[in-house]
């Protein structure tokens, strides 16, 4: 089933040398290896299956809530994102930005030690709102404001579906 999600939009695309935190920028092009100018401080995250990391921007809210220092970029995500709910998504789902950009969900993030740097107790915290992984089906660049579509695994492809 192909879902529109009328609430669901780029609010921050976030880069870094490497590590974290990253930080928000205008714009980025996105490629099947990541985004242009982006870091990777471990090598296992140099994969296409791992190209780009989406994070929800209410769990960020509800972290920073629960008295965590967060914002878009901060756990090293690549692109903050409002109104998906991510986290409910699964392996096989695709995402349609309004720009043109598709990307495919590969695998739920899983906490690491390198969240550390933001709280000793924030790897405890954020379990099963961490976000996902994508690899990307059509290359283009992306920006804050872009609204997202969600194709589901289970849907038969759409035109915009080939990849």
């Amino acid at each position: 089933m192909t879902t529109s999600i009328a609430t669901a939009v780029v609010v921050a695309v976030n880069l870094s040398e490497g590590g974290i935190p990253k930080h928000p920028v205008p714009a980025a092009e996105i490629t099947p290896g990541g985004l242009v100018g982006d870091g990777h401080d471990h090598a296992k995250h140099e994969t296409p299956v791992q190209a780009v990391s989406i994070f929800d921007l209410e769990d960020l809210e509800d972290l920073e809530c629960e008295g965590f220092e967060v914002g878009p970029g901060s756990t090293g995500e690549n692109l903050t994102v409002r109104g998906l709910e991510v986290d409910a998504l699964g392996p096989g789902d695709r995402l349609h930005f309004s720009g043109g950009l598709a990307l495919e969900l590969t695998k739920k993030r899983k906490p690491c030690y390198v969240l550390d740097a933001i709280h000793p107790d924030f790897q405890r915290a954020v379990v099963g709102r961490c976000g996902f992984y994508a690899r990307v089906i059509t290359p283009a660049r992306v920006a804050p404001g872009e609204t997202i579509r969600v194709a589901t695994a289970d849907s038969p492809p759409g035109p915009d579906d080939a990849g």
